[in-house]
């Protein structure tokens, strides 16, 4: 006899009992086009941050160069500004007729404070090194060693040409001479 309360023995229940897990999928296809969905949404999203990004490290690189090409092309300029005194002072005395020797050698020595000024002010620096100070290959050329008594070894006895630096980088190094060892 059948019990109403159990189906017969190899039959499914109609419905689904009230302990019966709710997140069992009903239709799988469904869930499976809804997850898709979900996931080109998200790599439209991630495509286009992409895209964006990008964008912006290009429109940087861009004005980066432009930048560094403004700076090449106009770096020069506060340097011919400061040397343009110079210029004047030279073309000055050329136009003098008559003018003394005296007057000329001041007018030189004048014109030459304003040339130190103007690369003082663009840090371009002398190297002048004193009798006896210490030979450093990176800021001087050595054109000979000459015996000096009473002076140390591997130092600087006399400069033949100046040399310079700009911001700490040597521009050209002291011609010198160098004194001899023993």
């Amino acid at each position: 006899m059948e019990n109403p309360d159990h189906p017969p023995s190899g039959h499914a229940p109609d419905t689904v009992p009230a302990d019966a897990p709710t997140n069992v999928p009903q239709d799988p296809l469904a869930e499976a086009h809804a997850r898709l969905a979900e996931l080109e949404a998200r790599h439209s999203e991630v495509a286009d941050a992409y895209l964006r990004a990008k964008a912006e490290v290009e429109n940087i690189r861009r004005r980066t160069e432009e930048e560094v090409s403004k700076v090449r092309k106009f770096a020069i300029e506060g340097f011919a500004e400061s040397m343009l005194p110079v210029k004047d002072s030279l073309e000055a005395s050329l136009a003098i007729q008559g003018a003394t020797p005296e007057q000329l050698l001041e007018g030189v020595h004048a014109t030459l404070r304003q040339l130190a000024q103007a690369l003082e002010r663009n840090k371009v620096l002398e190297i002048a090194p004193a009798a006896g100070t210490r030979f450093d290959p990176h800021l001087h050329q050595a054109i000979s060693v000459v015996p000096a008594s009473g002076q140390e070894a591997n130092t600087v006895v006399a400069v033949l040409q100046k040399g310079y630096v700009i911001s700490e980088r040597v521009l050209r190094p002291a011609l010198v001479t160098v004194a001899a060892s023993g």
